[in-house]
């Protein structure tokens, strides 16, 4: 059974229009620290940190992040008025923001691996971690790989990983043109996340899967994985897996520790 979405979406004037945000948005760049997202949580909204390298970025997990130059490491602060369940689907709203800001530079067949993975096939190519620091802000951090090589600092990674420059023909594309792309995609995910509220961004987001994937979820607290078939998410960002029995459950995003796609 689906569970209902507690929220509605916020008022228009919760938010402004993806380019007039673009336009707001101040940014800082630092060589090296230890994670964007600590340099960017008690900054106001519409500020952003980007890093040449983190020395401890992290994902969702805790699990490190190798975060070497050429890379795109990013923490961005929006605003979030009003009751904090009206944002809880912002981590997914982020991921759609960098899959339609890098579709923009040409790539094709990027999906999220819910709830907060980019891949491209198999492939990692970048990863989000929201957090919340204060009642009214949150912090988008963002490990994109561009002309990085993350296999080089560790081997594990050359046959998980993938990077933009490999994707598609960027040309003269720069780093500062890839952040200026990834914010203002942000900007206008927010926007529609405050006044058209999730669902129309989670059948987007719905639309890269064609088929149902086997996957095991490990639950918070629990050892023994739950193995069933992705349906995709639903409109309160909610992942949906049928088991094998047919039954059909849903699971939020605080409950999963780990999501992994199986062959």
């Amino acid at each position: 059974m689906q569970a209902a979405c507690s929220a509605s979406a916020a008022t228009a004037d919760d938010s402004v229009s993806g380019l007039s945000a673009a336009r707001l948005w101040s940014l800082r760049t630092v060589a090296t620290t230890p994670s964007t997202n600590i340099e960017a949580r008690a900054l106001p909204p519409w500020h952003a940190v980007r890093a040449t390298t983190q020395s401890a970025g992290r994902g969702r997990t805790g699990k490190h992040w190798v975060s070497d130059a050429g890379g795109l490491w990013l923490s961005a602060v929006l605003p979030c008025p009003g009751p904090r369940e009206l944002w809880a689907t912002l981590p997914l709203a982020a991921g759609w923001a960098l899959i339609a800001a890098l579709t923009s530079l040409g790539v094709s067949d990027l999906r999220l691996r819910w709830p907060n993975d980019i891949l491209s096939g198999r492939r990692k190519l970048a990863g989000l971690l929201v957090e919340r620091h204060t009642a009214d802000t949150a912090v988008v951090g963002i490990g994109l790989n561009v002309f990085n090589s993350p296999e080089s600092a560790e081997p594990a990674l050359r046959d998980t990983t993938t990077r933009l420059a490999d994707l598609t023909a960027l040309g003269g594309t720069s780093l500062d043109d890839v952040v200026a792309l990834v914010l203002q995609s942000l900007a206008r995910a927010h926007h529609r996340l405050a006044t058209e509220g999730f669902a129309p961004i989670a059948a987007d987001l719905n639309r890269a899967w064609s088929e149902p994937r086997l996957v095991a979820l490990t639950l918070a607290g629990e050892d023994a994985a739950v193995i069933g078939s992705f349906h995709g998410i639903t409109s309160c960002g909610h992942l949906e897996l049928s088991t094998r029995d047919g039954t059909r459950h849903t699971y939020d995003a605080t409950r999963v520790a780990f999501l992994r796609e199986l062959e």
